[in-house]
């Protein structure tokens, strides 16, 4: 069995911890006005929460189809962990960072066994 599930799971878990770290400790003022903005064009914490799931989507994107360059395996990624927030965010609300880091982990290397593991 290749091991590409494995480093592409790698690879986005240090992408997500890439992007918690630029966004909330190097890039927190703006983050926090852009989320100002988008919540006053929206008037809705839904679609605002949405929204920075789709950035942050993208951001993963970027990142994996760079590392890999392969668009194809960016759009995997950048899909299977919006999926994930997504649902995690309306399942369970209350999930420290070490549960959550390891829900993706799982989740994601999991769907990419399948993918590209079989």
């Amino acid at each position: 069995m290749e091991l590409i599930w494995f480093y592409v799971a790698v690879v986005l878990a240090i992408s997500d911890i890439l992007h918690t770290t630029l966004m909330w400790k190097v890039f927190n003022n703006f983050y926090i006005l852009l989320g100002g903005l988008i919540q006053q064009s929206t008037h809705s914490t839904w679609q605002t929460w949405l929204s920075h799931e789709t950035m942050e989507a993208g951001f993963h994107f970027i990142v994996v189809s760079i590392i890999f360059l392969n668009p194809i395996i960016g759009i995997q990624a950048a899909l299977i962990h919006f999926v994930i927030d997504v649902t995690h965010t309306i399942l369970i609300r209350d999930m420290g960072e070490l549960e959550h880091r390891a829900l993706h982990f799982v989740i994601e290397s999991l769907f990419f066994m399948l993918i590209y593991g079989l």
